[in-house]
């Protein structure tokens, strides 16, 4: 075949350290915004940026030379910066995160399901939220070593 041709969409998830309900309903739609902002600034398409106060949700589309790891590094350093300069000194995202492939007949029903993200926790914690979806995709994991 003489070109390459992709369709790469991942669901990433992180958390503010400790799970703390630190991101504000006031900026919380700003920081979101800036978050798609990075992911365009390095060739990325974000699809959806959403979640409620203490953790994010983001759909991207990547080209077959972005590495994982260092796009969610770009997007939790350069979000930090940016709550840093906007005066919340203590802020800081967790460690680790979850990524999920995204099938492109599946790409609308994520879209949607991130932006009822704070109506889908009014219901339901992150940590609920969390192991819910590992379980549901098949992702092996020890509970001892998730928080």
């Amino acid at each position: 075949m003489p070109s390459t041709h992709l369709s790469l969409h991942y669901h990433i998830i992180f958390s503010t350290k400790g799970r703390r309900r630190i991101i504000a309903d006031t900026w919380r739609d700003d920081l979101h915004a800036y978050i798609g902002g990075i992911v365009r600034n390095i060739s990325g398409i974000p699809s959806a940026v959403g979640g409620p106060g203490d953790h994010a949700h983001v759909l991207v589309g990547l080209r077959a030379t972005h590495v994982l790891a260092d796009v969610v590094r770009q997007m939790k350093r350069g979000s930090s910066e940016w709550i840093h300069s906007h005066g919340l000194r203590d802020f800081a995202w967790q460690e680790g995160y979850a990524a999920f492939t995204v099938s492109p007949s599946q790409v609308g029903k994520v879209k949607q399901y991130i932006a009822s993200q704070v109506e889908h926790h009014r219901g339901m914690s992150f940590e609920e939220e969390y192991l819910e979806l590992l379980r549901a995709i098949g992702v092996e994991f020890d509970e001892r070593y998730i928080w």
